[in-house]
């Protein structure tokens, strides 16, 4: 690893993938944020992309810890056993947004929406980089260092 990969504090910096696979898994969060910031048009809008009350609630609480982690991953030095844990904790998450995705179009009646089907997709990808990805990996292991 290049010196330059290290952050002031000695540890590694984040990839642009685990950013987006944070806003990947946080997307309930961002469209009640700009439903709220559009007051007319919020429920509109909330009702267009989360037609049943039900999955928009499973969306908000598996979107907690994206967000957690998101807040957290500046002062990842202050708390290091918290970081490490996290790691299980959103891989967990995504592991059950995936499934409840895959049940959800497995029990449709209807034509599955491409919207549905493109969000698992990204899921999935976002899944395989988070189990597959050595460098993301490090950058939540304590041995990995640099001080």
């Amino acid at each position: 690893m290049n010196p330059d990969d290290y952050n002031s504090h000695g540890m590694l910096r984040l990839p642009l993938w685990f950013w987006t696979i944070l806003v990947l898994q946080a997307r309930t969060w961002l469209l009640f944020v700009m439903a709220g910031a559009s007051r007319q048009q919020g429920n509109g809008l909330l009702s267009l992309f989360y037609p049943d009350r039900h999955s928009f609630w499973n969306g908000i609480f598996l979107g907690i810890p994206p967000v957690v982690i998101f807040l957290l991953s500046s002062r990842r030095h202050l708390w290091p056993r918290i970081w490490q844990m996290s790691y299980w904790l959103l891989l967990a998450g995504m592991f059950a947004t995936f499934a409840l995705q895959a049940l959800g179009l497995w029990q449709s009646m209807e034509e599955p929406n491409l919207i549905d089907i493109a969000l698992a997709l990204m899921d999935a990808g976002a899944l395989a980089y988070w189990l597959l990805s050595r460098r993301l990996r490090a950058c939540f292991d304590e041995e990995r260092r640099l001080v």
